[in-house]
């Protein structure tokens, strides 16, 4: 295969409709046959595209590639992407040694002990949740019933966001989210988020609470080591991939294993053990971050025997590399008794996802919980009727309409 522009697929590539949770039909073909290749995004850039397990692991490892989205060459998806990136600069956009100040003031806040604490206010939240649910009107939409809820519920109480709001900022949150042509709704819908979290922030300043923005408003914003604008942009981040993330893993994760009666029977039945070893499983299979992780190159580097230049875009695929059938055998198969927990869905390297233990609690407890007490739980609709997110930065599926 060459890299004659004619020949360049366009990045994002559409998924088979008869096999909505693999990756693109043609992301697959490359990993298999032009690992390390050129693509052809909508503005006419044409960064690389790399697609198998361990270049993957290298570049996102690599200190001599950036996520500074201001930098040339950098891959923008689509206009939304460019516009949002260039309005708010997080964790994500940040290179070190800024990137490692930054996410320190956060890492206490998502440790894996603190995290494992919150297990059993969870498993309240999602046991109200599901009681709910079954006194309701059946069939049900899961994704509202029990999908949004969980992560809202949870990262609103970590951040200090009242949940009375949840409908306002799961609005402006989904219009982050989405790939719209035009880029004006998302951006007003961020400058509408952080109007409220900066209006927040000042809030707990003056009547701190017991949350994360109390704490940096009190810690950052009192002491002028941060600004209001700095913590809301913060806040923002927290926020919406805090819970719009868990949320499409909840419901698509159902989705899948409703589409496998026995994996879902296994987890159904497992223990713990076997229920953290299928949210790993799910991770992996799923990949749910549809844009995938982008970079670009600080200085000349080799990847794959292919020689990327300083200011070369990439477009890090993490959704091939966990279907890399070098690491994962018989790839394109959902086996929830998989020792999968090295794949790479919440991304390697430095920049890897601060709430992973977060939502591994989340997951857990969901998928633990909601077969087990629903064991007749089934797809209120055929598989192929579903409405997936093929326009948004997270995969997913629009609404999830179940039975019992």
């Amino acid at each position: 295969m060459t890299d004659a522009l004619s020949e360049m697929p366009t990045f994002p590539m559409a998924r088979a409709a008869q096999c909505p949770f693999d990756p693109a039909p043609e992301l697959s073909r490359r990993m298999e046959e032009a690992p390390v290749s050129r693509v052809r995004l909508w503005d006419g850039t044409t960064p690389w595209m790399v697609t198998r397990y361990e270049d993957v692991r290298a570049v996102l490892a690599d200190p001599r590639v950036s996520v500074d989205v201001t930098q040339p060459g950098f891959p923008h998806t689509n206009a939304v992407s460019r516009a949002r990136d260039a309005q708010m600069k997080t964790l994500m956009q940040m290179d070190a040694p800024e990137h490692i100040t930054q996410r320190r003031l956060m890492t206490a806040d998502f440790m894996i002990k603190k995290m494992e604490a919150l297990r059993p206010r969870i498993q309240h939240l999602v046991d109200g949740l599901i009681d709910e649910m079954l006194a309701g009107p059946n069939p049900v939409d899961l994704v509202e019933a029990i999908a949004l809820p969980v992560p809202s519920l949870v990262i609103c109480e970590l951040l200090g966001v009242p949940y009375t709001d949840r409908a306002f900022f799961q609005r402006v949150a989904g219009a982050l989210v989405m790939d719209e042509p035009d880029p004006a709704q998302a951006m007003a819908a961020s400058e509408e988020l952080s109007g409220y979290l900066d209006d927040l922030v000042e809030k707990k300043n003056a009547e701190p609470g017991d949350d994360v923005l109390s704490r940096l408003a009190v810690e950052q914003y009192r002491t002028g080591a941060m600004t209001r604008q700095e913590i809301s942009t913060m806040g923002q981040l927290l926020l919406v991939a805090g819970h719009d993330t868990t949320a499409n893993m909840i419901a698509l994760g159902t989705a899948a294993l409703l589409a496998n009666p026995e994996q879902l029977n296994a987890v159904r039945d497992g223990d713990p053990g076997l229920v953290a070893n299928a949210v790993e499983e799910l991770l992996r299979y799923l990949s749910i971050t549809h844009t995938e992780a982008r970079r670009v190159a600080r200085e000349d580097l080799e990847i794959g025997g292919r020689l990327i230049r300083k200011g070369d875009g990439i477009v890090v695929v993490k959704s091939t590399a966990n279907r890399d059938p070098s690491v994962f055998a018989d790839p394109d198969a959902l086996d929830v008794h998989r020792k999968a927990r090295h794949h790479v869905a919440f991304g390697y390297g430095p920049h890897q996802c601060l709430g992973q233990a977060l939502a591994r609690v989340e997951l857990q407890v969901v998928y633990g919980t909601l077969y087990r007490r629903i064991p007749t739980l089934a797809l209120a609709v055929p598989l192929e009727q579903l409405t997936f997110k093929h326009h948004a930065v997270f995969y997913g599926v629009r609404e999830l309409p179940v039975t019992w």
